[in-house]
Formats: structure tokens, sequence, C-alpha cells
């Protein structure tokens, strides 16, 4: 059993790990409201396929060309350029489309929470939040509220869903689907 005193450090370091991580955060937004809107555009469209910090690096280049050497650098932007003109088209308009790659639906909602099914042929992709903010963010499990589940053959998008989950506070049982 951990002493009182090492559980409270091990708690207040954890605290200062956070603010720090939610900090860095605010941070990248600010970084990126100075940006112009057309370099703001350019890092909206590719900010939900890189992690933090490529988002960290991106956003301390110091000009629109060193970011946009960086994109090619990391090989992003040959990635969006090997798209279908129509999948670059829906990602840069911000909608779903059928038939769409699945890499063109990671350009526009990111990676998805989770996925089950055989990759590459059959899989099932579940995003969490409503279809403008999965847009605007990406997947977050705390718009856990709302669900869009994807279908994917042959690394194509076949239909998706949008759906309202069960309120997860209620503690009664009604014998009701649960849903992960």
């Amino acid at each position: 059993m951990m002493p009182v005193r090492s559980a409270s450090k091990m708690l207040y370091g954890l605290g200062m790990i956070c603010v720090l991580a939610a900090l860095s955060g605010c941070a990248a937004y600010y970084q990126a409201k100075n940006l112009s809107p057309d370099e703001q555009a350019e890092f909206h469209m590719y900010r939900k396929v890189m992690n933090a910090p490529q988002i960290h690096t991106y956003l301390s280049q110091t000009s629109a060309a060193e970011r946009t050497a960086y994109l090619e650098q990391l090989g992003l932007a040959q990635r969006f350029n090997a798209l279908d003109p129509q999948d670059r088209h829906a990602v840069e308009a911000g909608y779903i489309r059928q038939g769409m790659s699945a890499d063109a639906l990671r350009f526009l909602w990111g990676r998805p929470s989770r996925t089950s099914g055989y990759t590459g042929h059959y899989e099932h992709w579940y995003y969490y939040g409503p279809l403008p903010g999965l847009v605007e963010r990406g997947s977050h499990s705390q718009d856990a509220g709302t669900r869009v589940d994807v279908y994917l053959v042959d690394n194509r998008v076949q239909w998706w869903l949008e759906s309202i989950l069960p309120n997860r506070d209620n503690d009664s049982d009604d014998g009701g689907d649960s849903f992960p």
C-alpha cells in the first residue's frame, strides 16, 4: 500500500502533466489563429492526420513556405494530392461521400476512435461526435453522446449512420442494448 504523502505527490504530478498538456493544446489553437486564412484552411485540412508533436513542429515554422515544406517532408501533401479528385474536393468541402477512400476519410475526420473487422477488406470504424464536430475537430470520446458508424469495403466508404447513444448516467436497467 502506498503512503498517503507519496500518493498525493503522484496525483499532483499527474495533475500538472494534464494542465501542461491542456495548455499546450491551447497554445497550438492560438498559434493556428495567427495564420493567414489560406494557411488556416491548409492547417485544418492536414491537422487530423498529424500527431501532437507534428502539429507543434508545423506551427513553430516561421513562414508559410517552411510549413508547406514540412507537410511535404512528412509526406502528407503527397498523400493528399494522391487522393481521387472527388475525394480531395469532399475533404476540402467537409463532407463524407459514398465511395470515399479510407485515407480521404482520415483527412476528413481523423483516426476513428476504434475499429473492427478485417483491415482493408471489410471494416467498421467508430467516430464519436456529431457530423459537424467530426469535420471541425475529429473524433473525441467526450462527445460519446453521438456516434457515427462508418462501414468500409475494400478501403472505400459504403455507408455511415449517425446515432444518439443512450444516456450512460442512467442507472436503470431497462433491458435495452448497451453500446461500447
